[in-house]
């Protein structure tokens, strides 16, 4: 969570959120909060008993939707065995290693270009375009404070608090065309396809990432999430059909996931799995889709709490 020190002083409620994410507050049982940071980011207060919005229902289901086979999906590691078992080996991207400590890599034994990432959580990320300009030091300083933290505190994503921290190197994948690991992020519901984004201008330094959500027939929607919509739509990928077909059979019998996928010079590749979009912590503009998006979740409310 990249706050920083001005925002905090603008929007003093933002201490909370940002001494929650480096685990201060630990102590405090789940529900209570889930709601206090809900009421921080959304400004009304969560409504758990009858939820509504795609982003209550997000919270209902970090309390209540506890399948272990969560666990698995989030690991980026183990994921891979289930992606293949499903949809084929040929849709993931190779790995190179897998590690628990970052001085068991042999730099030597990787190729040329690579990416280094964190299993356990969404911060931990090495991109090596060029071994020879790799500051080791800088990648170990990384990983490791990401090999410390754990994801789930910080917003109490249920899936991630039992993965096991580890590393994982997988060979550097860029498209020729766009020369970017342009990922197509399709919001599934029990098997059904029914929006995606796509981010656009990720690293274009001072000029902000931009976001633009589609239908399941790539017709843009009319709202905004957490980032302005790019000023030329982004074109529809060549594997379009191939990826909600994929999409679909990852998401069967899931509530509600994301999941999350790369267009490589024609290719599809198997990026993640996603349970919380934002972590149901931003508003949609206007609030309608927040309505919209949550009709498409089927919760079971009289489950045992």
């Amino acid at each position: 969570m990249g706050r920083t020190l001005k925002e905090i002083i603008k929007k003093p409620s933002l201490l909370f959120m940002t001494l929650g994410h480096r685990e201060f507050f630990n102590w405090m049982n789940d529900e209570t909060y889930i709601k206090t940071v809900f009421k921080i980011s959304m400004g009304k207060d969560l409504n758990l008993e009858n939820p509504q919005t795609f982003s209550e229902k997000l919270q209902w289901m970090k309390l209540y939707d506890r399948n272990p086979l969560y666990t698995k999906l989030v690991d980026k590691y183990e994921v891979k065995a289930i992606v293949e078992r499903k949809i084929g080996k040929e849709y993931l991207i190779p790995t190179l290693g897998i590690w628990e400590k970052f001085d068991e890599i042999d730099f030597e034994k990787l190729p040329n270009q690579f990416v280094l990432k964190c299993t356990h959580d969404s911060g931990g990320l090495i991109i090596c375009k060029d071994k020879s300009k790799l500051d080791i030091n800088k990648a170990r300083k990384l990983i490791n404070k990401c090999l410390r933290h754990s994801y789930f505190w910080g917003d109490r994503e249920w899936p991630y608090k039992n993965v096991p921290p580890r590393i994982i190197a997988e060979t550097y994948m860029e498209d020729s065309k766009t020369a970017e690991l342009r990922d197509y992020k399709f919001f599934c519901f029990d098997g059904q396809v029914k929006a995606l984004f796509i981010a656009t201008n990720r690293s274009k330094g001072a000029h902000e990432t931009k976001f633009d959500f589609f239908d399941e027939n790539y017709n843009h929607l009319p709202f905004t999430n957490g980032h302005p919509n790019a000023n030329v739509i982004p074109e529809k990928p060549k594997c379009f059909e191939e990826m909600k077909q994929i999409a679909a059979i990852l998401s069967k019998g899931i509530p509600q996931v994301r999941v999350d996928l790369y267009e490589v010079d024609g290719k599809v590749y198997f990026g993640e799995m996603t349970f919380f979009h934002w972590s149901g912590h931003m508003p949609f503009q206007p609030e309608e889709w927040d309505y919209k998006f949550g009709s498409w979740i089927k919760l079971n409310i009289n489950i045992n709490k």
